[in-house]
Order: structure tokens, then sequence, then C-alpha cells
């Protein structure tokens, strides 16, 4: 984020209050004798630095929504999301601190015991609606249903995971922060969203790659494409085979390399992102996909809130 003391005079008052609440996230590099083995450079720039709620992708595909909404003049924002949902956390808690109202669409059924994710929203003040698969299904293919439409009129829709134009301006800002000595900047994809936000954004000969936590995610094709609408770019692919097993699914082997990791680096990975992004690029080196002397970085999107759902396999955008 920079120097947090230099006001973003293109902010509203309020999120500027919030944004200055946030902290630089580092770029850190890895050591490993594999690497050494084979040429490569590794770094990890640690989005979940940034704060403990707002981590990651999170705020930065807020940023400029929550901009927008504030300086429109808004009543509120709706959106949907999964009983872990990140997006629905951090967004939550980014308006509780700007005191404007919001709803949150979650699929499946209501519950004497809440999860925590749910319990933290509804502490913030989100008006919780649980709606079935179906609808759930319905939510994804369309702007905003007609019966909420009805019951919340002129909210902002905010799709799945924040996934809007608005998003990308922040996501790329994350190109403002790191060195000019790298080849690849690796990230896990939900939405695609982030993806698109940096593929916006990113110079050639910088390659980006991600990877697709979900099963049959050929869809993140056409998704970033529309996203990225007139500023398509070729500097971008995706790895569909490394969701291990699909989304929320966790196994012994991606737990072991997670503790792994953090034995050995000090960093904290999550099974439903990160941990697949990891053991993804290791697999690509050993495979001899990246050129001895590149240097790879992999993005740390936060969402640390898949501590909170291990073992379960619902959405967790």
């Amino acid at each position: 984020m920079g120097n947090q003391t230099v006001p973003d005079l293109g902010l509203h008052p309020k999120l500027e209050v919030l944004r200055l609440s946030l902290k630089a996230s580092p770029l850190t590099s890895i050591k490993d004798h594999n690497l050494e083995n084979h040429g490569i450079r590794l770094s990890i720039k640690q989005d979940e630095h940034i704060h403990p709620v707002l981590s990651g992708n999170k705020w930065r595909k807020l940023k400029y929504v929550l901009n927008h909404v504030l300086e429109s003049g808004y009543p509120g924002i709706i959106s949907m999301g999964g009983v872990y949902s990140n997006h629905l956390h951090a967004l939550a808690y980014a308006c509780h601190q700007l005191d404007l109202p919001v709803v949150g669409l979650v699929r499946g059924e209501p519950s004497s015991s809440l999860t925590p994710t749910l319990n933290d929203v509804q502490n913030w003040g989100m008006q919780v609606h649980f709606v079935s698969r179906s609808e759930y299904r319905q939510l994804r293919q369309a702007e905003l249903v007609a019966q909420w439409r009805k019951a919340y009129p002129d909210y902002y829709w905010l799709p799945e995971g924040g996934a809007v134009t608005l998003a990308l301006q922040g996501v790329a800002e994350i190109l403002d922060e790191l060195p000019d000595n790298y080849d690849w900047l690796a990230l896990a994809c939900g939405t695609g969203t982030t993806l698109a936000g940096l593929a916006s954004q990113l110079a050639p000969p910088r390659q980006l790659l991600g990877i697709a936590a979900v099963k049959h995610a050929n869809f993140l094709y056409r998704d970033i494409a529309e996203l990225l609408g007139d500023a398509q770019s070729d500097n971008w692919q995706l790895g569909l085979d490394y969701h291990q097993g699909g989304f929320g699914r966790v196994n012994p082997i991606l737990l072991e390399r997670i503790s792994r990791f953090e034995q050995q680096q000090g960093i904290r990975l999550e099974p439903i992102y990160t941990g697949k992004l990891l053991m993804a690029v290791e697999d690509l080196i050993n495979k001899g996909f990246f050129q001895a002397g590149q240097h790879i970085v992999l993005l740390h999107s936060g969402g640390l809130q898949g501590w909170r759902s291990e073992g379960s396999s619902q959405a967790i955008i």
C-alpha cells in the first residue's frame, strides 16, 4: 500500500480513513534447495499482512467498489457468498467501518449453529438471508433477482467474489508495489477477478499464471475475458488441474505441504487457495515449465478464513 501517510485524494473521506488503517505488504524471498537446483527464484507477495480482516485481494477488489457506492449515494450494498465466504466477511467489516448498510445472500439452510464467519458478519451488522442452491445458481446467472431488488431497492448489487469491472483498478495496484525483476506473477483463482485486474495492466514480457481452485474451471476463460472487456491481453494462462479434488476440498498431502512450508518459511498459507497455488507452482518447476534464471512471484491473496472451514466443501469465495 506504499506510504500510508500519503492521502489518496481520489477516495471518499470515509474510505480514506479506512485505507489509512491498512499496512504495506512485504515481498519475501523463498529459500529452498529444490529452487536452487532448478535455477529458479521464488518470492511471495504477502498481501495477507494488509489487514487482519481486509487482507489480500479482498481489500483491493472492494476499494473502488466501496468508493463508487459512497460517492454515488447508494443506500447500501447487497452481495452473495457461502457460509465461510472471505468476500462477505471482508465486505461486512468494511461496511461496518463505513457505517454503510449491507446485505448478504448466503448459500445454504439456516442453522442453529452459525459458522464463525457468519457470526462475525452479523456482529458487524450485515443482514443475512439464506437462499437455496437453486436460487444461488440463479443469482450467479442474473444481475439480481426481482425478489431481492424489491426488498432492497436501489442497493448496489455486488456479484459473488466482488467480480465487477470496478474491482480491476484496485487489484492492478499490486503491480505498483512489485520490483522490476520478476518474470511470472502466479496467483490462485476463484472468480478470476484478481487475474483480470492484473492482466489489464501487466506489461509484457511478464506473464501471469492463474491456478484454478475449483473443478471444471474452463468458465474462467470466458469470465476473465468479459471482465477485461476492451483491455484484452494475451499475457495470462490458467492451470486447471491443481484444484486438489475441488473447491473447498482438503487432503492430507495438501495439509502436510502447507504445514511444512510454514515451518520452513514462517509464512502461513491456507488450503482453499494459496496452498494449492504453492503446490501447483512447485510441480510446474519440477516439470520444467519455467526457465532457469526466472523469478516467480506468488501472490498471497489472504483468505485465511479457509482455516475456519477446513474439511468443508461449502463455497467460500
